[in-house]
């Protein structure tokens, strides 16, 4: 009794903490939906290029004495986990982003926000092909339950698409191409927080997207318009750096703390919960009510991932 009891402890503990980290997954990418919070008074003075270049300048500044202690974890490390870091920092944070805004701008509105939302299916073809990871009991179900909600919170109860060729265009492939990158970006990640400490992840994401973002940024050529004033000067300033620490920075630390033991497969569900808290954003701050659509939307995704962190966790 005495040893069954003893491999009873450990299995539980492990199962906590994998549950634990996925409600940290959640938490996570939660924090990114406060994000308009701070951008709209930047977008007044600034685009977003410029924004986005001096976010990832500040949290790299913050999280380089942190990457100078961890820096003998960088030893070692193969062209497979040079690749993987490169695809989480440009893939994930520059290239993903400028394709989903090219996309907004060359196809469709709808055609373009729908075809994002494919982002999970992604991340479960390539982290049951990269990482090898089994899924769940009625992990397919629950996900098509939760990419369900997400619509409805998007769309409501209409449909979006008025003839199907306009999923055909030039917008709709690169909307799938962010997809895409952000949903290898979640496998990526997984990967290496099983290699080096979430902080030292979090930390490289950030420094090594600086180059391509200098770039895009200088190709741009927009003029910087720094707001005359101290008042002013202030302002931007505090929520440049709410934006940079809140949304930016302690998301990710928190998101790649849930990582470690959270599957990929399980955790691109458990980002869901960011545009969950957009709808709610807009309706506290910006005074737009919750239809009965979004209501049933935020029912089907808790639910679903309430299911998936109890069923997808005992398979760990």
């Amino acid at each position: 009794m005495e040893n069954v009891s003893a491999n009873v402890k450990p299995a539980l503990m492990k199962r906590d903490s994998a549950r634990g980290g996925f409600w940290l997954v959640v938490l996570g990418a939660a924090l990114w939906g406060v994000d308009p919070l701070f951008r709209i008074l930047l977008l007044d003075t600034l685009t977003s290029a410029q924004i986005v270049l001096l976010e990832h300048i500040i949290i790299a500044l913050v999280m380089f004495p942190l990457m100078w202690k961890n820096r003998s974890e960088l030893r070692g490390l193969g062209w497979k986990q040079v690749g993987a870091l490169l695809f989480i920092s440009w893939g994930g944070s520059a290239i993903a982003t400028v394709l989903f805004t090219m996309g907004l701008t060359n196809g469709n509105l709808n055609a373009v926000l729908l075809l994002q939302k494919l982002q999970p299916l992604f991340a479960i073809i390539l982290a049951r092909l990269l990482l090898k990871e089994s899924l769940p009991r009625y992990f397919f179900p629950l996900a098509l339950i939760a990419l369900g909600g997400t619509y409805l919170l998007t769309f409501g109860f209409t449909l979006p698409i008025g003839h199907w060729k306009e999923f055909v265009q030039v917008g709709s492939l690169l909307s799938l191409g962010a997809a895409a990158l952000w949903g290898g970006s979640t496998v990526m990640g997984r990967m290496m927080v099983g290699q080096m400490k979430y902080e030292t992840v979090t930390s490289l994401r950030f420094i090594l997207a600086l180059p391509i973002l200098l770039a895009f940024t200088w190709s741009e050529g927009a003029a910087w318009n720094i707001p005359s004033g101290t008042s002013a000067i202030a302002g931007v300033s505090l929520n440049l750096l709410g934006q940079a620490l809140l949304p930016g920075l302690l998301s990710l630390l928190v998101y790649y703390k849930g990582l470690t033991t959270t599957k990929a497969s399980v955790a691109t569900l458990a980002e869901l919960s960011f545009p969950m808290v957009g709808v709610l954003i807009n309706w506290i701050v910006f005074q737009e009510m919750i239809t009965r659509p979004q209501i049933v939307g935020f029912i089907l995704i808790w639910g679903a991932l309430f299911v998936i962190s109890r069923q997808g966790q005992k398979s760990n």
